[in-house]
């Protein structure tokens, strides 16, 4: 099982590592990385492998190979010279983009609490984000749900995370939003991301993403368009203010 360090340090943008396996033409897995796959709506990371011998290899995404949460497949672009199995590596995040993605999460988590319906999807790419809510009728004062949106992200409330035991998540089902993916048990614990100090946080729910340590590093954001996806779904777009 590949060590998500991330998981720890959001912030750590890289580390050595050891090649553990590769895959011909995709690419390499490695025993520890800063590289986050794939998954819960959020985009993999990109970046580069330094091979020993000095040369550098981009890394051009990173998932889960077949739904396998215990394994991170670091992928490069067809015809890339890929490191050696044993072979020892350093792989560096692109943390630009890393960050954007951790910004916009964190803003997602908040749009749930302006809208408290039901998630039925979700994506975070670097440039936009957006939810699926059970929501029957599109929302009206669209202006109003971004300022309270902005202002909860000024209000600089912590960003946290904390783990509890699958027994414990099972006796509070209220705390998970989503209704397509529910959180990943099995494993003895689940993470929860907690946003904002105290016994009433603005937010609290299960997530294996990453996030910014404040809401503040979100920076202002924009409703975008509310599309209607199903009877009662609708899909509201999120963008950063730039």
């Amino acid at each position: 099982m590949v060590d998500c360090l991330y998981r720890d340090d959001a912030y750590a943008t890289e580390c050595d590592a050891v090649v553990t396996e590769v895959v011909d033409g995709q690419g390499f897995e490695l025993d520890r990385t800063v590289f986050y796959a794939t998954s819960g709506g959020q985009a993999g990371d990109t970046g580069t492998c330094q091979r020993a011998d000095g040369t550098e290899v981009a890394i051009t995404g990173t998932i889960h190979p077949e739904r396998d949460r215990a394994r991170t497949l670091h992928q490069v672009a067809e015809g890339t010279a890929l490191p050696e199995v044993g072979e020892r590596v350093r792989v560096v995040l692109d943390f630009d983009r890393r960050l954007r993605l951790m910004r916009m999460h964190t803003a997602l988590h908040l749009l749930s609490v302006v809208f408290p319906f039901g998630v039925t999807g979700g994506t975070i790419t670097p440039d936009k984000g957006r939810l699926d809510f059970d929501m029957p009728d599109a929302p009206e004062d669209l202006e109003g749900a971004a300022a309270r949106l902005n202002d909860m992200i000024t209000a600089d409330h912590p960003v946290t995370d904390e783990w509890i035991s699958d027994g414990e998540m099972a006796a509070r089902p209220e705390m998970v939003k989503t209704m397509s993916v529910k959180p990943p048990t099995g494993q003895g614990r689940v993470r929860l991301v907690r946003i904002g100090a105290g016994d009433q946080p603005v937010d609290l729910q299960p997530c294996g993403g990453t996030h910014v340590r404040t809401t503040a590093e979100i920076g202002p954001v924009r409703i975008g368009k509310v599309e209607k996806k199903g009877r009662n779904n609708r899909r509201i777009n999120l963008h950063f203010v730039e």
